[in-house]
């Protein structure tokens, strides 16, 4: 589940967060040709408090995991946008911060970094793309304020225009105790068990970025993270260095004015979600998230799990609902939805209000996220988390030493980290 974010932008961007109803009023939230669209306005001049988009945040909090997202389409390499794909604790930095796609204005390359408090820094190596910092403590002396360990990918292929092109690909965390990795697959080079139920990072060669050091204690640096999906304009980063960029800055004299007056110029500015996946390393379960139409009528506040599946594990979410999972220990994973018509039986909705989490479904232990509206029975649209047990996960490849990973808010473009 996810919660649809409407408060002030805590990096001062140019941007009008809406809630859930004026997002699927709007336009900014559908699930269209088979996939998971997010976007922003593009047809109205902004007001005076920015752009209206959509910020997105994982009702779940995670310790440890696997991260896999499938995108077809994402925002970045538009003047004036800072999208970003990521991970964040509530007590920022000490809980950390895991930038997985990041970029500003008119760049090419996706920018990958962590944040933290003191005493954490990693090694170089082990990585195809190009370090830029090495001390992840937000306040490092001989940094640049909040620009935590950064890695800039060295595929432009990796983000934007020339991620967009390519009709997308596959960007995989991996988060252990020994460190954080990101790996990135254009659309035609991911592995063949990225889509199977047993993920396995040892076979898919070097990561983008590596983050591992005996300088930094990863479980004390790292824990409670939420999963953020956003798009935001200006602000700390995109807003600063708008002059520096010569492609940019030549189409308005500051950033708030770019964004304001050129509505059109933003209509390619969403994300396009085939599929999120995160397998937890604790032996409790991994979730998938991926579009899925079915049938269903807007029902109660209940959630009923259907009589095919056993007594299932309540995962507690925000304010008086639940989501049902699949029975913790279960060899076999719970039905899993995928971007094609769901096959399996109609599942219950649970309706919420537009300002709450969004709404649950439910249908043999998988939990789905309508994001619009059902006109009639038998016509809902949906985003869908299934949830399965992580038995079959390899968990020796969890304690291994390779991996240290994650992101960058590159202290050569100087901007300030997220919280």
């Amino acid at each position: 589940m996810f919660d649809f974010f409407s408060g002030s932008d805590p990096t001062h961007g140019f941007v009008n967060y809406v809630d859930q109803g004026t997002a699927q009023s709007g336009g900014l939230i559908n699930t269209d040709n088979n996939a998971v669209y997010i976007g922003v306005d593009h047809t109205n001049t902004a007001s005076n408090s920015g752009r209206s988009s959509v910020r997105l945040t994982s009702t779940k909090s995670y310790d440890h995991g696997l991260v896999i997202l499938d995108l077809a389409h994402m925002p970045g390499g538009i003047c004036g946008t800072w999208p970003a794909f990521w991970m964040v604790g509530a007590d920022w930095p000490n809980n950390g911060e895991i930038d997985i796609i990041e970029g500003v204005n008119s760049g090419t390359t996706n920018a990958m970094t962590l944040h933290t408090s003191s005493d954490c820094s990693m090694s170089s190596g082990g990585f195809s793309g190009s370090l830029n910092t090495k001390n992840c403590d937000v306040n490092a002396a001989g940094q640049a304020t909040n620009a935590g360990c950064g890695i800039d990918s060295s595929s432009t292929a990796s983000y934007g225009d020339g991620f967009n092109s390519a009709n997308g690909g596959v960007y995989a965390t991996e988060w252990t105790s020994n460190g954080i990795s990101i790996y990135f697959f254009p659309r035609g080079s991911v592995p063949s068990d990225i889509s199977g139920d047993n993920p396995d990072p040892t076979g898919w060669g070097l990561p983008a970025a590596s983050f591992g050091s005996s300088s930094c204690d990863i479980d004390s640096h790292f824990k409670g993270l939420q999963i953020v999906f956003d798009t935001t304009f200006c602000g700390d980063w995109a807003g600063a260095v708008w002059s520096t960029d010569s492609t940019c800055s030549a189409k308005a004299a500051t950033c708030n004015d770019y964004v304001q007056n050129h509505a059109g110029d933003f209509k390619d500015a969403y994300w396009s979600v085939n599929s999120l996946r995160v397998y937890t390393d604790n032996g409790s379960a991994k979730s998938n998230i991926s579009n899925s139409s079915a049938g269903a009528a807007p029902q109660s506040s209940a959630a009923a799990v259907p009589a095919s599946v056993s007594a299932p594990t309540a995962l507690s979410t925000q304010g008086s609902m639940s989501s049902a999972l699949a029975p913790v220990g279960s060899k076999s994973p719970a039905t899993t939805m995928t971007t094609s018509a769901m096959t399996t039986p109609a599942p219950t909705t649970m309706a919420t209000s537009a300002s709450g989490p969004l709404a649950i479904e439910q249908s043999n232990g998988a939990v789905a996220i309508p994001v619009e509206t059902p006109s009639s029975a038998g016509d809902a649209t949906t985003v869908t988390m299934s949830a399965m047990t992580y038995n079959d996960f390899p968990k020796e490849r969890l304690k291994r030493e390779r991996v240290r990973h994650i992101l960058r808010h590159a202290q050569k473009h100087g901007h300030a980290g997220r919280f």
